[in-house]
């Protein structure tokens, strides 16, 4: 007995000799951050610079793999398969605490857990804006309600799955305005905003980093947001507070790691955060996506994502099942 418990003993010493050994060289070679949504939605448009400033700091390659589908299930639930060596990490929208809720009202297995995952920080945190297009004939919250009611069940709008960020947002105005629209879910932001384009749905809810440049260049309009007060990004488009629908939904990003990662790796790319979002220069690439840096470290972001997910929880019930 006493030979088996020394040969145990020294096994787990090798054991964390090899990953204290493994976390002090990290990273030694590329790392994959997963993004759940195909390109050009919230966010994949915010990890592409984060993950340029995160490479350029840790001296490797910090590669975007785009895994779209099922809200952003597929992608998340992929990085919570991952091996918890630091070498895959995720970049998510607040959708993370949605899916496993919605999973659970349906009555279906969720692809995930939320304990499947450590929070290393936030990086954005963004109230969704309502978006028509430009040449739409109702240039005010009120004509765009009015113009639903009148085209009950036929008024349609795009998102990015069932019971993701575009989707839920989209739900809470149709219950707080007494309207009915029609879903029409995509494989993400990018691809349901194109649709918005080209005229394939008539409205939708998301970022402002995923329509800035289309609301710049007078392709769509923004008619209000699900933020308090005014947006920095947008300070023309007032809130659905402000017009009486008491309603409102944060669109937040950050990044993750699998839970058992190492402490010293999830150290490292903590503060690896951290000093390129000190960065001004870092800071200003973000911005001018449409969406600024509202910084949160691991221990706040950790706070602020359990109590997130209590209330996306609570507005997910109040949804309830949906087609």
């Amino acid at each position: 007995m006493n030979l088996r418990c020394k040969q145990a003993a020294a096994a787990a010493l090798l054991s964390f000799g090899a990953a204290g050994a493994m976390a002090a060289g990290y990273p030694d070679h590329p790392v994959t951050m997963i993004v759940p949504f195909p390109p050009g939605g919230v966010a994949d448009t915010i990890a592409r610079p984060l993950a340029q400033a995160m490479g350029d700091k840790m001296g490797q390659p910090i590669v975007i793999e785009n895994k779209g589908g099922a809200g952003g299930a597929i992608g998340i639930g992929q990085a919570g398969r991952a091996k918890p060596d630091g070498y895959t990490i995720l970049m998510s929208l607040s959708s993370i605490s949605i899916l496993p809720a919605a999973d659970r009202l349906l009555e279906r297995k969720p692809a995930y857990q939320l304990d499947q995952f450590v929070p290393i920080a936030r990086i954005t945190a963004d109230p969704t804006v309502l978006v028509v297009r430009a040449d739409a004939s109702y240039k005010t919250l009120r004509e765009f309600i009015d113009a639903a009611k009148n085209q009950s069940g036929k008024f349609s709008y795009g998102s990015s799955g069932i019971y993701g960020t575009m989707h839920v947002p989209m739900e809470m105005l149709q219950n707080s305005a007494g309207i009915k629209m029609m879903h029409v879910p995509f494989t993400g932001a990018g691809p349901a905003v194109q649709a918005l384009v080209g005229g394939q749905v008539d409205a939708l809810a998301t970022g402002p980093s995923s329509v800035m440049q289309l609301i710049q260049a007078g392709r769509v309009r923004p008619l209000a947001h699900w933020g308090d007060g005014r947006l920095d990004s947008l300070p023309q488009v007032p809130s659905f507070k402000s017009q009486g629908y008491d309603i409102s939904f944060v669109q937040w990003s950050g990044v993750f790691a699998r839970t058992g990662t190492p402490p010293e790796v999830v150290d490292r790319l903590r503060k690896t955060v951290k000093e390129i979002l000190d960065d001004p220069g870092v800071q200003s690439r973000i911005a001018g996506t449409g969406s600024p840096v509202q910084y949160l470290d691991a221990p706040a972001f950790d706070e602020y994502w359990k109590k997130d997910s209590v209330s996306l929880e609570q507005a997910v019930q109040k949804i309830g099942k949906v087609e």
